[in-house]
């Protein structure tokens, strides 16, 4: 099946839509696209529900199942069920620009008379009482429809596509690279690593952005060639000796390329092993999260596994937890035979560990390897979206970013990578690691330039994968300094923080699915409407969410994060 390379430079092909109108009046059938609403025309009261409107529609735009109301990774889904789509539309365009409305695990529940400085929308995803918060609890509420999952940025509407996920992927393994080669980029070095799903999709072209050869084995070859036609990965094959020749003769010619072999990573990975073959850095993003919706277990076709997952659904979970066990094996054995080897979070190692072998957490998380001291002084996955669909907006926002942080290396390198190589998705989106006080300056200017007619609104939000909104002790807080690694006050009271800021939308998120019971998040979206009003609302937002995220890890005992704290003022003020 190998099938004539595309360059990452490749725009992404047109799926096929339900219609230009974002306004459906009838669930999506298969195949079916919805396209958010562009332009200047208003729907709702304000340009605040507009906006938040209009993210709705994009996460659904962009996502892996729109049909199914599901954006990514098996079971992060939207809205709860297509019923609670359609009340959620209704509720943002007929409420009054002095009222909230309030979501309980997809499912709008209530708009409350609140004040005009108010958030207008308030949700909380799969968050489950502690001896509760279990896959098979949160299961059995899952096929009542009494519950859904948010993922991180699925629930609240603030998913934008790959790139959402791509700039971290990025800077993670150029961070690795500096950490471990002292080069700035991947030139001469091959990655290997696994999974095109919504996040894991990011991986082949950021390493091609870095100069570096990717192997990226994807079970779902339909979705393989998708990623392809998009500009994602350049090579698709299903020949295993073709997609390791392809990459070694890269590797040895110093030449950029990104390859995705149709099969399994353990055996990619065990295949490697017995060759002899070492790449210089190997990790992982299938769905690991999930034992039964996402991760695909060895001896299986896809279809296989699907009817397995509906004729006996314990002995898939049985299955893919078995492969589990061997997938963490062979990164060790990656590990020890020289490779750089890391976890990227997806809880391969937490599933092993549950199926018997605990053995995985020899692997350091990417977030401690690497990111660490970029949250510990605030610096994490921000990220704005134009919501005229103006594809010019983004590139006046480029412009921007690059003209206030001159002498900052980082972002002037990805913002001169992204604007080259990024494809657009959905709404035009950009995403960039800004850091306290930087955060505040771009949502300023930006929305002074909307208040001059420069640009159209824009919706700022962020990951929740972010310095002071994430408790996840095999992801985001393992190892802390303190050992508070699965404290959640620290995301809650970020929630409240930023809710008491004025907002336009806070959510609180816990994990769903095979995530229950491992993680609590918070997501935060403000529009940049040009009003004098959101001028303050946008400085005391950013500023909340960026502080609160240095004192988190200066509380914890990170020296970047107390020099930050004293510099910027942070903190008790005595």
């Amino acid at each position: 099946m190998t099938t004539n390379p595309t360059t990452p430079e490749s725009g992404p092909s047109e799926p096929r839509r339900l219609s230009d109108r974002p306004g459906i009046d009838r669930p999506l059938l298969p195949g079916e696209r919805l396209k958010a609403q562009r332009g200047p025309e208003l729907r709702a009261k304000s340009w605040r529900t507009e906006g938040l409107l209009r993210m709705l529609e994009n996460v659904l735009e962009v996502g892996e199942k729109p049909e199914e109301l599901v954006v990514y990774a098996a079971l992060g889904k939207a809205a709860r069920d297509w019923d609670s789509y359609f009340k959620i539309r209704r509720a943002l365009t007929g409420m009054s620009t002095d009222s909230t409305l309030m979501i309980q695990s997809g499912k709008p529940i209530g708009v409350f008379p609140t004040h005009a400085g108010a958030p207008r929308v308030l949700i909380a995803n799969s968050n489950l009482v502690g001896r509760w918060a279990t896959t098979e609890h949160f299961y059995d509420l899952y096929e009542k429809n009494k519950i859904a999952w948010g993922g991180l940025t699925a629930g609240c509407w603030q998913y934008i596509g790959f790139q959402g996920v791509l700039q971290g992927t990025f800077e993670t393994f150029a961070a690795a690279s500096k950490v471990h080669f002292d080069q700035d980029d991947l030139k001469g070095r091959f990655v290997f690593t696994a999974g095109l799903g919504g996040m894991g999709s990011a991986q082949p072209l950021a390493i091609w952005m870095l100069g570096g050869v990717a192997l990226v084995p994807e079970v779902n070859g339909e979705r393989a060639l998708e990623r392809q036609a998009r500009g994602l990965v350049q090579h698709v094959t299903e020949d295993l000796d073709e997609a390791i020749r392809l990459c070694t003769e890269a590797r040895e010619q110093g030449e950029a390329r990104s390859v995705t072999w149709v099969g399994n990573a353990v055996e990619a990975l065990e295949t490697l092993l017995a060759r002899g073959i070492v790449p210089d850095i190997v990790t992982d993003m299938t769905s690991a999260h999930d034992a039964l919706h996402g991760y695909q277990p060895l001896g299986l076709t896809t279809a296989q596994a699907a009817q397995l997952r509906s004729d006996d659904p314990n002995r898939l979970i049985e299955l893919a937890r078995d492969t589990m066990v061997r997938h963490v094996k062979a990164l060790l054995n990656m590990e020890d035979a020289g490779a750089v080897t890391f976890d990227y979070g997806n809880n391969l190692r937490s599933q092993a560990r549950d199926h018997g072998f605990p053995g995985g957490f020899r692997l350091k998380v990417f977030t401690e390897a690497y990111l660490r001291p970029l949250f510990s002084r605030g610096i994490g996955p921000f990220r704005w979206v134009a919501l005229s669909g103006n594809s010019a907006d983004i590139a006046y926002l480029d412009a921007l970013t690059q003209e206030l942080f001159p002498d900052d290396a980082p972002v002037q390198r990805w913002v001169r990578a992204a604007r080259l190589h990024v494809p657009e998705q959905g709404l035009p989106a950009r995403t960039a690691w800004l850091g306290h006080t930087q955060r505040t300056r771009m949502a300023l200017a930006a929305n002074a330039a909307v208040a001059r007619g420069e640009i159209g609104p824009v919706a700022f939000t962020r990951d929740h994968l972010d310095a002071g909104s994430m408790a996840h002790p095999n992801i985001m807080t393992e190892n802390l300094r303190d050992g508070t690694d699965a404290v959640s006050d620290w995301p809650l009271l970020n929630a409240l923080l930023n809710t008491a800021s004025g907002a336009d939308l806070v959510a609180i998120h816990s994990g769903g699915g095979g995530y229950a019971g491992y993680m609590t998040s918070a997501g935060v979206t403000c529009i940049a409407d040009g009003s004098e009003e959101t001028a303050g609302r946008l400085e005391r937002v950013m500023n909340a969410d960026t502080g609160w995220g240095v004192l988190r890890y200066a509380d914890a005992g990170y020296e970047e994060a107390e020099e930050t704290k004293e510099r910027e003022g942070l903190g008790l003020g005595f």
